[in-house]
């Protein structure tokens, strides 16, 4: 599944393709070549993908696995990223050294694909970006080259929310050599709102002109947007989920859009309780009628840090922190300390933080890759820690947020200050609920969180939405022509094609 674009619609999709392939009992597993993402996940065999590929997993119903995204690469604050190679952190490298270790690269992209293939009845693979990015083409190993290389059939994605969707799906082929063009095998398009009719003849003019079809039509649904794999999908100012009437007050959740943002989809289980309504924010004034401010994971702590200082947020938070409360996930749970010293990511060396918790922070070269569980609020609670920094001092006196089976404390609970390094916390029920009620409590709100809300099984559903979206508006036979057979051959090639 290639895309005419980042956020086209090809991680949703292909979640979609694996959960109604999955329904018919195939065995499917997704698998992403190349992802550039600061959301991730720990799997079970201990190492780091992109959470795409983990939703993916859950939709296909299987375990997430490194093998599902053997190349990650995690965008820092220095024009570099850090690359994960099959689930471990292997160093930082720019944009043009990168290129020189794609070679290598490819070799473990295509002998982790033919593993998947030889174990799997159906590998659902995922393009990045655009495969007509022509000036990136010569080294490509997650678009036309892999496809080229494994003889994939390819579909085009484009979202037609945007605008102009049927000149991106030409010209996305148009660009393409002939060779590449030869894989490509049909469109999808995503995200119709309209009257269906007024789109078909442009649909019927694009086959014509392509020699290709449009496979189907998927329409807007307001109900899904768990999990946006694109950090620019976070808009700031822009409701997160789809807020339901509270039970009492409304709890107002600010969620600070940090420039590095890293795994900010950990809010989202905040905005599946009535009540709740959760936005990203950008500048100070949008706390002064917060109830809880958020401050989420970053993949450069320390310049996110300087870019909280230099805009007032940082004021804004602490003066926030004197009446109401706040919380910090990871790299914000970091900021919230008195020193951070980093020597691995920034370079910075040793730096104030916020100085709203009693703890120091010192980045280590070794990444924490683990999925922990312990006793939050008295309830049982699992996450997942991706950091290079690790507490070296906390007070004697700080309350843990999270104690672990051994009574090890993790995070940190005062007054009016949570913190913790766990992603997915608040996906545990309980744990979410105990953390609004204090929240509340602290803010002054009548607030009464929903008993019955479980994050798992609205996550369920919208695996199932999709699933549902698939069935009903693609040419499902095609699809499983394509599956059995490969690219037909006599496609047409399109001028000019790329050389």
């Amino acid at each position: 599944m290639a895309g005419t674009s980042s956020d086209a619609g090809k991680s949703v999709l292909v979640a979609g393709l694996c959960r109604w392939l999955a329904r018919q009992g195939v065995r499917v597993a997704p698998f992403k070549a190349q992802n550039m993402s600061n959301n991730s996940v720990v799997t079970l065999d201990g190492g780091e993908i992109g959470r795409a590929q983990a939703l993916q997993a859950a939709a296909a119903g299987v375990p997430p696995s490194v093998r599902f995204n053997p190349v990650l690469l995690k965008p820092g604050g220095d024009r570099t990223s850090q690359i994960v190679v099959l689930g471990k952190a292997v160093g930082h490298t720019s944009a043009l050294s990168y290129r020189e270790r794609k070679p290598e690269l490819f070799e473990t992209v295509l002998s982790t694909l033919a593993g998947l293939r030889a174990e799997f009845d159906v590998v659902v693979c995922e393009g990045a970006g655009s495969p007509a990015e022509i000036n990136l083409r010569a080294d490509d190993i997650a678009n036309m080259g892999l496809a080229r290389a494994a003889d994939l059939p390819v579909l085009i994605v484009g979202d037609i929310d945007r605008g102009g969707v049927l000149a991106h799906l030409y010209g996305t082929v148009a660009l393409l050599s002939p060779a590449d063009q030869a894989l490509v095998c049909g469109f999808v398009i995503n995200k119709f709102r309209g009257d269906p009719a007024l789109l078909a003849p442009g649909l019927d003019q694009l086959g014509e002109l392509t020699g290709r079809p449009v496979l189907g039509v998927i329409p807007w649904h307001p109900d899904l947007w768990i999990d946006a794999e694109d950090s620019l999908s976070y808009v700031a100012d822009g409701v997160v989920g789809r807020p339901k009437p509270p039970l009492g007050e409304w709890l107002r959740v600010a969620v600070v859009r940090l420039p590095r943002i890293s795994n900010g989809t950990d809010v989202e289980a905040l905005a599946c309780e009535p009540g709740v309504s959760v936005r990203f924010v950008t500048e100070p004034s949008r706390l002064a009628d917060a109830d809880l401010v958020v401050l989420p994971g970053s993949k450069a702590t320390v310049e996110d840090l300087k870019w909280l200082r230099d805009n007032g947020l940082a004021q804004a938070i602490q003066e926030h922190a004197r009446r109401g409360p706040v919380v910090g996930i990871c790299g914000g749970y970091q900021m919230l300390g008195r020193k951070i010293t980093d020597t691995v990511e920034s370079g910075a060396g040793t730096v104030d933080g916020l100085g709203l918790l009693d703890i120091d922070i010192e980045f280590t070269v070794d990444k924490t890759l683990d999925r922990p569980d312990g006793t939050v609020f008295g309830a049982p609670a699992t996450g997942y820690e991706i950091h290079h920094g690790t507490v070296t001092r906390r007070s004697s006196t700080l309350v843990p947020l999270v104690t672990l089976p051994d009574g090890t404390p993790e995070g940190a609970l005062t007054n009016t200050i949570a913190g913790t390094h766990w992603h997915g916390l608040l996906e545990n029920d309980a744990p979410r609920r105990e953390l609004l009620r204090w929240a509340a409590a602290v803010a002054g709100r009548n607030f009464v969180p929903a008993m019955d809300t479980q994050f798992a099984v609205v996550r369920e559903a919208q695996l199932d939405l999709l699933a549902d979206l698939v069935a009903d508006n693609l040419d499902t036979d095609a699809l499983q022509a394509l599956l059995a057979t490969g690219a037909p051959g006599g496609l047409p090639v399109l001028p000019p094609g790329a050389p």
